[in-house]
C-alpha cells in the first residue's frame, strides 16, 4: 500500500519570467514526485507557464486575475478560485505576489483548505507611493499573513517590515532565496551572441561591459543607471573609451527609458536588447553587474551575477545588504542617486584589482550561502511543519 501523496498548488499572479517566477519554478519542479502532487495555477499564459509544462508539471490559467482591481471582477475571481480550491482539494495552497495572496488566500479559507502558504517577495508599500496607499497596501499586506497558516520571508528584512505587527506572532519564516548551479556562456560567447543585438555599424573597440538584467519597470532604478552613464559621459574627454551599458529585459517602461537614452545622446553607449532565451546565461558577457533598485527583497539576479564571478554594485535596500557586504563583496549605494553610482563605476574601473576581490568573494558567498538545495530542504521543512 502506498502513501498518500501530499497535493500541492502554488499560486502565482503573472507568468513572465522573474525572481517570484523562478521561485515557483524552482519549488514546482524539485520536489520529489514520489511524495508530492504539484499544480501551479497562474494569472495568465507566458514563459512560465511554458517552462512548467517542459518540465511536466500540471498548470491551470485563471486570466481574470491579472485585470486592474476592480470590486465586481475581483469578487468573480474570488469565487473562480474557491472553486477550483473545492474541486481540487490540495492538502496545501503555496501562493505568492500581492493579489494572488490577497485573493488567494481568502478563498483559501473559503475552500477550507487544510494550510495555506504565502510567500512575501518584497512589500508593496515600499514603492513610490502616497502615504495613505502605503497605508492602505500595508494593512493588505497584513490581512493575507494573518489568513495564512504561515509565510515566508525571503530575506530577514521583508520578515522585519512586516512582522513589526504583534498579531503576527511567529507565523513568519525566513527562507532565503537558494541557485541552482548555472551552465554559463564563455566571456567570448556570450558577447559575440549579445553583439547580434546591437546595431551593425557598432564599433566595439576595448570599451568595459557593465551590465544588468531587469524588468523594464520603475521600481528597478534604470533611469538613475542611465543618469549615471550620462555623468560619466560628460566628465569623458573621449567618448571611445567610456564603457557600455547592456540593459537584458523587457517592460512597460522602455519607450521612456529609450526617450532617456536618445536626450543625453547616449545610443552608442547604452542599449536595450531585450530578452533572450534564458538571460541569466549571458552573465559573463559582462565586467561589472549593477542593479539600482528602488525596492527588492532578495532578488535571483544578484545570487546569478555573484556565481558568474561579476564584481557588482547594487542599491542599498531591501534584503540586499543580506547578499552584499559594502565593499567586501560589492559595492552598495543609496537608491536614486546617480552620482553615486558614478562614483561606485569610476572606483571599480580605476581599481582593478579591488574588482578581483570582489568578484572572488562574492562568488566564494553564493556557493556557500544560497543555494537551491538547502532553501527546498527548508521549505519542506516547513511544509512538514504546518501539515
Amino acid at each position: 500500500m502506498t502513501n498518500k501523496k501530499t497535493k500541492i498548488i502554488y499560486g502565482i499572479t503573472k507568468a513572465n519570467w522573474g525572481g517570484a517566477q523562478k521561485y515557483v519554478y524552482d519549488l514546482a519542479t524539485a520536489l520529489p514526485k514520489d511524495s508530492y502532487d504539484i499544480t501551479v495555477l497562474l494569472g495568465s499564459d507566458g514563459l512560465l507557464n511554458d517552462k512548467l509544462q517542459q518540465a511536466g508539471v500540471r498548470t491551470i490559467i485563471l486570466n481574470d486575475l491579472l485585470k486592474k482591481v476592480s470590486l465586481l471582477k475581483d469578487f468573480l475571481v474570488l469565487i473562480k478560485l474557491v472553486k477550483i480550491f473545492r474541486k481540487e482539494r490540495p492538502d496545501i495552497i503555496h501562493l505568492n505576489s500581492s493579489k494572488m495572496g490577497s485573493l488567494g488566500t481568502l478563498a483559501g479559507r473559503l475552500a477550507f483548505v487544510p494550510k495555506i502558504i504565502f510567500t512575501g517577495h518584497g512589500w508593496a508599500f515600499n514603492e513610490d507611493r502616497s502615504e495613505w496607499q502605503k497605508k492602505i497596501i500595508y494593512c493588505l499586506h497584513l490581512l493575507t499573513v494573518k489568513m495564512s497558516h504561515q509565510t515566508i520571508a525571503v530575506s530577514e528584512q521583508t520578515k522585519n517590515q512586516i512582522s513589526k505587527s504583534k498579531s503576527i506572532g511567529n507565523k513568519v519564516t525566513v527562507i532565503r532565496n537558494g541557485l541552482e548551479e548555472i551552465n554559463f556562456l564563455d566571456k567570448k560567447t556570450a558577447r559575440g551572441e549579445i553583439a547580434k543585438k546591437l546595431p551593425a555599424d557598432f564599433a566595439m573597440g576595448n570599451r568595459l561591459w557593465i551590465g544588468t538584467i531587469s524588468e523594464l519597470h520603475k521600481n528597478k532604478g534604470l533611469k538613475y543607471m542611465i543618469e549615471a552613464m550620462h555623468l560619466m559621459e560628460t566628465a569623458s574627454d573621449d567618448r571611445s573609451t567610456l564603457p557600455i551599458l547592456i540593459i537584458i529585459g523587457e517592460g512597460e517602461i522602455r519607450e521612456k527609458l529609450q526617450e532617456r537614452i536618445n536626450r543625453y545622446n547616449l545610443q552608442d553607449t547604452v542599449f536595450l536588447i531585450g530578452r533572450t532565451n534564458e538571460d541569466n546565461k549571458y552573465l559573463k558577457a559582462f565586467d561589472i553587474f549593477i542593479l539600482t533598485s528602488i525596492t527588492e527583497a532578495l532578488p535571483y539576479v544578484l545570487l546569478e551575477a555573484g556565481q558568474a564571478g561579476l564584481p557588482i554594485i547594487a542599491s542599498c535596500v531591501g534584503g540586499i545588504p543580506e547578499i552584499i557586504s559594502d565593499m567586501q563583496d560589492g559595492i552598495l549605494v543609496r537608491p536614486k542617486e546617480p552620482e553615486e553610482i558614478q562614483k561606485a563605476l569610476d572606483f571599480l574601473i580605476e581599481n582593478p584589482e579591488k574588482m578581483s576581490i570582489l568578484s572572488q568573494n562574492i562568488q566564494k558567498k553564493i556557493r556557500a550561502e544560497f543555494d537551491r538545495d538547502r532553501m527546498i530542504k527548508e521549505t519542506l521543512a516547513l511544509y512538514k511543519k504546518v501539515l
